[in-house]
């Protein structure tokens, strides 16, 4: 996997490439018999807050299963123009600080499915920012119910008292979360928590949470301003006494377009991860400006690369700390994070990807020193592509901040096709928890799963020796980037592992590589830019003309 650079004479590093793919597949509007899927069914019906009705009897034998209902669903709400949704709450529950909203808490006790199965559903209060209404249905052998609102459901903080939390029975909740026994048998975890338009997280062993999914991405970075659509319903099915899995649908509304998402969620142990399978079917309302598939949200404020400043003792303070891309040519691409002056867009172009994720490779807790964020188990995320996603490329968006409660990273597949008004596409992929590394025991096939060596760090610096007499101008750089694992843990210390470096604009002198005391390998190499110019490089390990490095 090839690490690709931009260099600017400002000293900060921002890494570009260049390959991309993908076209979405037609959605099938037939069932097995050829026949156009026809509305939900007249019998035995109540109105949801889809605008449709629902039939309460939502997979008869030999009739259409709970998901063909949604897309339903989300295909008749395409052709009607758009209503954004009514908040639910009262002035005082929308006026809620994070810090009050967070006093409201679910009554554990009051959990669906408590002590019956080994999964428990559990739902977020409206308030303090998520004031939309989300219908929560639960569906149990082939019947749909509507959960509506309960305040028994939860405990209220005494610094809400006199307060008027008011909510609608028939409105609905904020959203909702699912626990599983994820870290030890007999105490559950969160796995999965959906609250906030169309944002989702998960959650692997050993972890805590930091980036975020979500549905869909729309205008992102777009002069347009970018669109944010919700998920209005969920559907969530009872799984088996014994289930390791369990389903959830989710119906999806925004102003250009609409979807029905299809999740089977597979919480994970202590060898595998937990994998989040997703079928999205699109409907647009609207032309659809820039599509973002399968976006991740993060949060990037400074790491060893671009140290912070002398007033934070956290050398690093980061939910990702790179982007990982596996093109379709089956190259691996790292493109470290970084917070520079400006925003930053850059696409990694590519011709049916194999996946993308971000990542936070450094596990160390002596490199974060945070014990409340605990940045060292924050997860990585990895999409892997299911189908021929067809041209475009992966879509970086880095936004400056100074804080870090600011998600300022965006990563999701943009397609070159357009998706124009009244069209309709599906894309399926799989979502992958990880720690630093994705090897075969957490992808597969075995020929997705990450064999090359890989960067973990990279330095960029003056390139003059301390106390040099006549030192280079400041715009000679030093360029240092470390690699470890894969073939070069096999390999002697006497191995002729070289270096390859390209750059578009400037020039590279000294290259050379060198043996790190773990046995990993350093490539190092000065860069002389041209001024007022970016320069894009790449750099990887060779041997005998063979890739070894990213």
């Amino acid at each position: 996997m090839i690490p690709v650079f931009r260099i600017r004479l400002l000293w900060t590093l921002l890494l570009t490439g260049g390959w991309g793919a993908c076209v979405g597949e037609d959605i099938p509007r037939s069932n097995a018999g050829g026949d156009e899927i026809p509305p939900a069914h007249p019998h035995e019906e109540v109105v949801n807050g889809s605008g449709v009705n629902m039939p309460a009897w939502v997979s008869e034998p030999g009739g259409l299963t709970l998901f063909e209902h949604v897309t339903t669903y989300a295909r008749l709400r395409a052709q009607s123009d758009y209503r954004a949704p009514t908040p639910i709450v009262s002035r005082s529950l929308s006026d809620l600080t994070y810090v009050q909203h967070r006093s409201i808490a679910f009554r554990s006790d009051r959990a669906i499915w408590r002590e019956e199965l080994p999964f428990e559903v559990q739902l977020f209060h409206p308030g303090g920012g998520n004031n939309d209404p989300v219908q929560i249905h639960l569906v149990k052998d082939g019947r749909a119910s509507t959960i509506a609102f309960d305040p028994t459901l939860f405990e209220y903080g005494d610094e809400l008292r006199g307060l008027d939390l008011s909510v609608a029975p028939q409105a609905g909740y904020a959203g909702l979360k699912i626990l599983y026994p994820l870290n030890e048998v007999g105490h559950l975890d969160e796995v999965v928590s959906f609250l906030g338009a169309s944002y989702f997280r998960l959650l692997g062993p050993g972890q805590v949470y930091g980036i975020s999914s979500r549905g869909i991405a729309v205008d992102v970075a777009s002069s347009a301003g970018e669109e944010f659509p919700d998920f209005v319903e969920f559907w969530v099915v009872r799984p088996g006494d014994q289930s390791k899995s369990l389903t959830l649908l989710g119906l999806l509304d925004g102003p250009s377009i609409t979807g029905a998402f299809h999740f089977q969620l597979t919480p994970g142990s202590e060898l595998a991860p937990t994998v989040l399978d997703v079928e999205a079917r699109l409907f647009a309302r609207t032309d659809v400006g820039k599509l973002g598939v399968a976006p991740l949200t993060s949060m990037y404020l400074h790491g060893t690369f671009d140290r912070g400043g002398d007033e934070d003792f956290r050398p690093r303070v980061h939910d990702s700390e790179g982007v990982l891309m596996h093109t379709g040519r089956g190259e691996w691409i790292w493109r470290p994070l970084t917070n520079g002056d400006g925003i930053r867009l850059t696409s990694l172009r590519d011709m049916s990807p194999m996946g993308f994720g971000l990542v936070q490779r450094d596990r160390s807790f002596e490199n974060y020193m945070d014990l409340e964020a605990e940045y060292h188990r924050r997860p990585s995320k990895w999409v892997q592509v299911e189908g021929d996603w067809g041209a475009g490329g992966l879509e970086l968006l880095e936004i400056p901040t100074d804080s870090e409660f600011n998600d300022n990273v965006v990563a999701s597949w943009v397609p070159d096709e357009l998706l124009g008004a009244g069209e309709s596409r599906t894309y399926r992929y799989r979502l992958i928890t990880f720690d630093e590394r994705l090897d075969s025991e957490i992808l597969s096939p075995e020929d997705r799963a990450q064999s090359l060596a890989q960067v973990t760090r990279t330095r960029i610096g003056w390139d003059a020796l301390p106390g040099q007499f006549n030192p280079p101008p400041r715009t000679h750089r030093r360029v240092v980037v470390d690699f470890n694992g894969g073939p070069l843990q096999f390999l002697p210390p006497h191995a002729m592992v070289s270096a390859e470096a390209q750059v578009s604009s400037g020039e590279i002198s000294n290259l050379s590589v060198q043996v790190l005391p773990d046995g990993g390998r350093r490539a190092t190499f000065t860069l002389v830019a041209e001024e007022d110019r970016g320069a894009d490089m790449r750099v990887y390990l060779r041997l005998e003309n063979q890739a070894v490095s990213e």
